[in-house]
């Protein structure tokens, strides 16, 4: 996996999130030590065109885990060939494994053709997002 950093960097710059071989491959050393963390990558040919990552966290008011999408990126000239379909059933079998009561992934509101994609999987928009940054983007 580590040795997909500049291929995952890429695709993440194409999504709109510049990165870089060096930045994705500290990310995937730290996730690769933790119990919770999965990243899943797609590769046709011998080229990555796609992965995905999540997290399983306990929930303190109910019994089971929630497993959450942290990332989910597919090349575009590969998007609508199952790709992002078969990163997301890994997930839910990783998730199912962990036994996570449900899965949630969050998805930008200019993202209307993601928002259509996680509907066909099975996904319902049920809450509002808040967040407080506690630091400039640029520290």
């Amino acid at each position: 996996m580590l040795d997909d950093s500049e291929a995952c960097a890429t695709l993440l710059t194409d999504l709109g999130y510049p990165a870089t071989r060096a930045f994705v491959r500290e990310k995937l050393e730290r996730l690769a030590g933790g119990e919770s963390d999965r990243v899943f990558v797609a590769v046709v040919d011998g080229e990555v065109v796609g992965f995905a990552g999540c997290h399983v966290l306990p929930l303190i008011h109910e019994s089971e885990n929630l497993c959450r999408v942290t990332a989910l990126v597919v090349a575009a000239d590969f998007r609508r060939h199952s790709i992002g379909r078969r990163l997301m059933h890994a997930i839910e079998q990783y998730a199912q494994d962990s036994g996570c009561l449900r899965i949630e992934v969050t998805s930008g509101e200019q993202r209307q053709d993601a928002h259509v994609f996680y509907e066909e999987l099975g996904f319902h928009e049920v809450s509002r997002r808040f967040i407080k940054r506690l630091r400039s983007e640029e520290n």
